[in-house]
C-alpha cells in the first residue's frame, strides 16, 4: 500500500494503516516539541551563573514551565475534544517558538521564568497529552501500545536534545541557543501540524458511542476518581522530578561536570523510551492501573539506589535503570482515563490528570532545589522523593482492590 492509498482509507477504520502513519507523525511532533520540557535542566547551571541566583531561584523557570504545561494542557484537551488536534498543535508551535526567542532577551530570572512558563510551558503542552488523546481515538486492539509509542516522542526528545543543547550553550551561551531552538520549532512544527487535520474515526469520535463501552465504576464518581488520579499523579512526579530536574546540577556539585550530567539525562530518557514501549505492551495485558503500580514500584527502587550510591559509574547505571523503570508511569494515566471514562470527555479528563502530574514535576523540582539550599546536599531531596513515591504506590494498590477492576472497557474486535 502506497502513501496515497493510506491517506484515502476510510476515516472510520481504527487500527488502520493510516492510524499507524498518523502515530509516526505524532512521534515526530513530540520529539521536536518535547524540547520545551528538557531544555531548562540543561540550561540551569548557565542560567544560574548568568543571573547570579541560588539553586532554588534557578529552579523556578522549570517550575513555571511545568505549571504552564499543566494549566495549558486542560484547555488544549478541551479544544481537542471539540475541534480535533490540528488547531492545538499549531497554537503550541507558535507559542513555543516565540517563547524561546523572547526568553533569550530576559533581563532577570523572574522574567525568564514567566516567559518559560506562559509561552514555552504552555505551548509544549500541545505535544504531549493532546497528542495521546488523539492517538487513543485511532486504536482499539493496540491502544496501549499506540499511546505508549506516542508518549515516547517526549522521551526521544529528552534523549536527543540535551547533548546538542549542552554543546551549543557551552560554545555560544544559553541566549543564542534559545533563539535557534525557537526558530527550529517555528520552521518545523507549524507545517507538520497541518498533516494532523483529519478527525478521529467515528467509533472514537467525540460524543459517539463505542460498541461495548462500559466505564468501570469502582464505586467512585467520575470526579472522585479523577481527584484520586490527580493525587497519584502529583505524588509520582514529585519523586520523578528529583533526578530528571537536578541530575545535571547534581553531577556538577559532585565534581563530575555538567556535561556528564547531561549525558546521564540523555541516558535516562533514552531508556525511558524502552520503558514506554514495554509499558504499552504490558498495559494491553494487565490494564492501566496495574502498569502504574509496576512502574511506580520500580521507580521507588531506583530512587533508593540514588540515595545510597553517588559514584560516577554508579550514577550512569542508576540513571539508566531509573529511565527503564519510570518511563511508563505517565502514559499509564492515559490508558486509565480511556478505560474508566467516556471518550467524549477523554481529552479534558486526561488534561486534568496530566496537569496534576506536571504540578508534581514542578513541585518536585522546586522542593529539591529548596532542600538542597537548606541542607547543602541532595541526599534529603532523594529521601523526599522516596516518600512521595510510596504514596503513589499506596494509591495504585488501593485502586486495584476496588470492585469492577476486571471489567473490559471495550469490546475486543
Amino acid at each position: 500500500m502506497n502513501l496515497r492509498e493510506m491517506f484515502r482509507e476510510r476515516a472510520d477504520q481504527p487500527d488502520s494503516a493510516y492510524a499507524w502513519l498518523r502515530l509516526s507523525i505524532a512521534v515526530l511532533i513530540g520529539t521536536i516539541g518535547g524540547v520545551g520540557m528538557w531544555s531548562v535542566p540543561v540550561a540551569l547551571p548557565a542560567v544560574q551563573a548568568d543571573f547570579g541566583v541560588d539553586r532554588a531561584a534557578a529552579s523556578l523557570p522549570y517550575t513555571l514551565t511545568m505549571v504552564g504545561f499543566a494549566v495549558s494542557g486542560v484547555g488544549l484537551g478541551r479544544l481537542v475534544d471539540r475541534f480535533g488536534i490540528s488547531i492545538p498543535l499549531a497554537a503550541g508551535a507558535a507559542a513555543i517558538g516565540i517563547g524561546y526567542i523572547a526568553a533569550s532577551f530576559a533581563p532577570n530570572i523572574y522574567i525568564y521564568a514567566i516567559v518559560q512558563g506562559v509561552l514555552v510551558g504552555g505551548g509544549s503542552a500541545a505535544f504531549f497529552g493532546p497528542l495521546m488523546t488523539d492517538i487513543s481515538m485511532w486504536f482499539v486492539r493496540r491502544r496501549g501500545m499506540a499511546v505508549a509509542i506516542c508518549a515516547s516522542g517526549n522521551y526521544i526528545a529528552g534523549a536527543i536534545w540535551p547533548k546538542p543543547l549542552d554543546y551549543a550553550i557551552a560554545m555560544n551561551g544559553w541566549r543564542p541557543t534559545h533563539v535557534v531552538v525557537g526558530l527550529i520549532c517555528l520552521a518545523t512544527l507549524l507545517p507538520v501540524a497541518l498533516l494532523m487535520r483529519r478527525r478521529p474515526p467515528a467509533a472514537g469520535a467525540v460524543g459517539m458511542p463505542i460498541p461495548g463501552f462500559k466505564p468501570r465504576a469502582l464505586g467512585l464518581s467520575p470526579n472522585a476518581l479523577t481527584g484520586i488520579l490527580c493525587v497519584a499523579g502529583v505524588a509520582c512526579c514529585v519523586a520523578m522530578a528529583m533526578p530528571q530536574v537536578h541530575i545535571v546540577a547534581y553531577c556538577g556539585d559532585l565534581g563530575y561536570g555538567v556535561a556528564r550530567g547531561a549525558e546521564m539525562l540523555s541516558l535516562m530518557l533514552g531508556f525511558g523510551i524502552v520503558s514506554r514501549l514495554a509499558s504499552g505492551f504490558i498495559a494491553d495485558k494487565i490494564g492501566g492501573v496495574g502498569t502504574l503500580l509496576l512502574g511506580s514500584t520500580l521507580q521507588g527502587v531506583a530512587l533508593v539506589l540514588y540515595f545510597f550510591f553517588d559514584g560516577m559509574m554508579s550514577l550512569y547505571v542508576i540513571s539508566a535503570l531509573f529511565g527503564l523503570f519510570q518511563g511508563g508511569i505517565v502514559p499509564s494515566y492515559a490508558i486509565i482515563v480511556r478505560e474508566y471514562f467516556s471518550p467524549k470527555e477523554a481529552g479534558v479528563r486526561l488534561g486534568v490528570v496530566l496537569m496534576a502530574t506536571l504540578f508534581g514535576m514542578a513541585l518536585g523540582g522546586l522542593m529539591s532545589g529548596a532542600i538542597f539550599d537548606l541542607t547543602g546536599s541532595y541526599r534529603a531531596a532523594f529521601a523526599n522523593g522516596i516518600a512521595f513515591n510510596l504514596l503513589n504506590v499506596a494509591i495504585a494498590v488501593w485502586l486495584l482492590t476496588k470492585p469492577g477492576r476486571f471489567q473490559r472497557t471495550l469490546a475486543r474486535a
